[in-house]
C-alpha cells in the first residue's frame, strides 16, 4: 500500500507501516525528527494528498485552534456569561475565530481528499460540532500504555481500531498550579526546553496505537 501520514513530523506511524513493508511517507511543513528524511515529504499536506495516488491516509491536523481545551482563548474572559454571538474576541488572541475557521477548512479538505481509506485523528475538538461526531475515541491504555489521552478518530473506508493490550490508566501528577495531568504529559512538560518541543512531545502518537493502525488498517484482509 501507498500510505500517507499527513501532518506527522515524528514519523511514529510512518515507521510502523514501513516495518510491515508498506510504502509509507510522513508529510509536514516541518522537517522530520523521526530519523528517516527519505520517508518524509516536507510540504503542504493538502497538495500531497490531492496530487499523488494513495491507498490510505492517516492525518493528524494541528489541534491548536480546534481542541476544546483551547476554547477559553476564543472569547473575552469578561463575556463568559453572554450569549456566544455577543462575546468579544479575546484581547490576547483577537484572530482566534478566523484561525479556528481556517483550521476546520484544512480538516475538511483532508477529509475530502480522493483517497479510498482515510483516518483523521484529533483530541476532543470542535470537529465534532462543526462537522460530525468521531467514529470512535481511543485511549493509550487500550494499546499497552499506562496513560490517558482521549483521541478521536473520524474514519472513511476503515474499520474501528480494536484494542490490543488493555492495561491500567496510569498515574497522574499535580502541578504547582493545582492542575492534575497524566504522568506522560507531565514528563513531556518538564522534558521540553521550548513550547515547540513540548507541543511535539504531546502530539506524538503512542507506539502501541501506531502499531495497531499499521497491523489492522494495513492488513491483507483490509485490502481484499
Amino acid at each position: 500500500m501507498r500510505v500517507l501520514i499527513a501532518c506527522e513530523e515524528s514519523q511514529s506511524v510512518c515507521k510502523a507501516f514501513r516495518s510491515l513493508g508498506h510504502e509509507a511517507f510522513s508529510c509536514d511543513i516541518m522537517e522530520c525528527s523521526g530519523g528517516h528524511p527519505e520517508w518524509h515529504i516536507q510540504g503542504d499536506a493538502i497538495e500531497v494528498a490531492y496530487g499523488q495516488d494513495w491507498d490510505l491516509m492517516i492525518a493528524h491536523p494541528p489541534c491548536t485552534y480546534l481542541a476544546v481545551s483551547g476554547a477559553r482563548w476564543m472569547y473575552h474572559p469578561d463575556d463568559k456569561d453572554l450569549p456566544f454571538e455577543d462575546r468579544r474576541p479575546h484581547p490576547k488572541h483577537p484572530n482566534r475565530r478566523q484561525q479556528q475557521a481556517d483550521a476546520m477548512e484544512f480538516v475538511m479538505k483532508l477529509s475530502n481528499a480522493p483517497i479510498p481509506r482515510i483516518a483523521i485523528e484529533n483530541p476532543v475538538s470542535v470537529i465534532s460540532s462543526k462537522w460530525r461526531k468521531p467514529d470512535q475515541i481511543i485511549q493509550p491504555w487500550e494499546y499497552g500504555h499506562e496513560a490517558t489521552k482521549s483521541t478521536c478518530l473520524w474514519l472513511k473506508g476503515l474499520p474501528l481500531l480494536q484494542p490490543t493490550d488493555i492495561v491500567s490508566k496510569g498515574e497522574r501528577v499535580t502541578f504547582k498550579s493545582g492542575k492534575s495531568h497524566p504522568a506522560w504529559y507531565a514528563e513531556a512538560f518538564y522534558k521540553a526546553r521550548t513550547r515547540e518541543e513540548r507541543s511535539k512531545l504531546r502530539s506524538k502518537t503512542f507506539p502501541g496505537i501506531a502499531n495497531a493502525m499499521a497491523n489492522q488498517w494495513g492488513s491483507k484482509e483490509q485490502n481484499s
